[in-house]
């Protein structure tokens, strides 16, 4: 069991439940995840540019409409910019909604690898600890392991929110 098999196999799971991949770099070549994405269909990729709060607000939006939406962040120190969305209105949104909805949101958040190439500590940060300690109501699921991420990517399809979050330097 290899852990980029494993990631394939999650993805694979999220486009049969008709999720819509949002992010940077999801339609056109540009990250490691890109790769990932290459057998969900075209129509399930959502191309935004580099505005990574209004892309969680937008995944927010997609699924109060029913929607499965899966935000991809391909480096965690990115997310951080979706912090607001992320902390303030994903993590709170079923209180505030006094238990009348509770979208499902996927988060998916790439540890940048520091091989071959070390990108530089602006690009290879794990928040995963931050998150946890921020949000209540979000389940943050650090995948260090390969028989973590099947049963983590079906669980994220029940609803609520998920942040994954995988490590770059485990996919090769």
């Amino acid at each position: 069991m290899k852990y980029l098999e494993e990631i394939n196999k999650g993805v694979a799971l999220l486009a049969e439940a008709n999720a819509l991949f949002v992010g940077q770099a999801v339609a056109y070549k540009g990250t490691g995840i890109t790769r990932q994405l290459a057998d969900v269909p075209v129509n399930q990729k959502i191309e935004l540019p580099v505005a990574e709060e209004f892309q969680m607000g937008y995944c927010l939006g997609l699924a109060l409409t029913g929607a499965i939406p899966v935000s991809i962040y391909p480096r965690s120190n990115f997310a951080i910019l979706a912090a607001n969305q992320i902390v303030n209105h994903l993590d709170k949104w079923k209180i505030m909604c006094l238990g009348k909805s509770d979208p499902c949101v996927i988060i998916k958040i790439a540890v940048g690898s520091e091989y071959p190439l070390d990108p530089g500590q602006q690009h290879k940060a794990n928040y995963a600890e931050a998150f946890r300690s921020m949000c209540e109501h979000i389940n943050v699921v650090d995948l260090l392991y390969p028989h973590q991420i099947v049963p983590a990517y079906i669980k994220a399809l029940d609803g609520g929110v998920t942040m994954l979050i995988e490590h770059g330097d485990l996919y090769d």
